[in-house]
């Protein structure tokens, strides 16, 4: 697991306890920082509608070097998406003869994105889980039953296979997406939707209970989606994605808002984005600002809450 994320936490605890060898590599002088042991205290809905609470210390193994000979079978590359590009120039020369999973948000051309790494060596997907750390460094967070798994319009490769063979012996099933580029870009706006009401408020965790906000987030994004159309995305094929988005707004707001207040992997999973200061929500919403600008196309709900993060980057 590339760093000691949220997501390569989660995942890398549920792939350790299905049987699997997980290390993690951090930047030098992290292992220490860390220590031995993360605190977890989770929901596992795997095999649970409601979830299964794990509250444990879990002993991790952590690396500070990571050399071609490494004799892994699995890179999984979650990481934010302003660090992938930081993160693929480190394992070029280092992915030896391994998968690399792509398992996180993309906003430039996956090709580009990835283009140091050999094609023929990547597995896409993207985690259906989510949570943050508390100050005391206990990862609160869920884990849902499936994740996404796609190719861009061909079968999946054999090393795609092992990858949906590994998650489905850790008890998840898997949601092909077999136009991954464009789920990926309805996903990517859809955060920058949501997260740039989240900014408005200080953070997620003050969203729960507000159908009003929800409401702001669900317009922002329908502003979006003329430009998933500019980026080349058919949004035919991904109609159920956006059917919220298309949807009476007030009504699927107070649906929403009541969803997140009493389920508890969705209010846990808006409970845990609770840091003001957190980077990635700010470089989500100005890089989709960005190029709603390049390409002419007016979004003036997104660009009314730049001011909250103009100067990141």
């Amino acid at each position: 697991m590339v760093g000691r994320g949220v997501i390569a936490t989660l995942y890398g605890w549920a792939l350790e306890r299905a049987g699997q060898d997980v290390e993690f590599y951090v930047r030098p002088g992290r292992a220490a920082e860390y220590g031995a042991t993360t605190g977890l205290d989770l929901l596992d809905a795997r095999r649970r509608p409601w979830g299964r609470r794990v509250v444990e210390q879990w002993p991790v193994r952590l690396r500070e070097e990571l050399s071609a000979d490494h004799g892994f079978d699995l890179i999984v590359l979650s990481v934010p998406h302003h660090r992938l590009e930081e993160a693929v120039s480190f394992l070029a020369p280092r992915i030896g003869n391994a998968t690399v999973l792509v398992f996180g948000n993309v906003w430039v051309e996956p090709a580009e994105a990835l283009g140091a790494l050999p094609s023929e060596q990547l597995a896409w997907g993207f985690p259906q889980a989510g949570g943050g750390f508390g100050e005391d460094g206990v990862l609160h967070g869920g884990l849902l039953p499936s994740v996404v798994l796609g190719t861009f319009g061909t079968p999946p490769t054999e090393r795609e296979q092992a990858v949906r063979r590994l998650f489905r012996e850790a008890g998840f099933g898997i949601r092909e997406q077999p136009d991954l580029r464009g789920w990926l870009l309805v996903h990517f706006v859809s955060d920058a939707g949501v997260l740039s009401q989240g900014l408005r408020r200080g953070s997620l965790a003050n969203m729960i209970g507000s159908s009003a906000d929800l409401r702001e987030a669900l317009l922002t994004v329908r502003e979006l989606l003329p430009l998933l159309e500019a980026r080349g995305v058919d949004l035919r094929r991904h109609r159920a994605g956006l059917l919220p988005f298309r949807a009476p707004s007030r009504l699927v707001a107070r649906v929403l808002s009541l969803l997140i207040a009493h389920v508890p992997l969705a209010r846990a999973s808006f409970a845990a984005h609770s840091d003001p200061d957190a980077r990635e929500p700010r470089e989500i919403c100005r890089d989709v600002l960005a190029d709603a600008r390049r390409r002419g196309i007016p979004v003036p709900r997104l660009e009314a809450s730049e001011p909250l993060y103009a100067g990141t980057g």
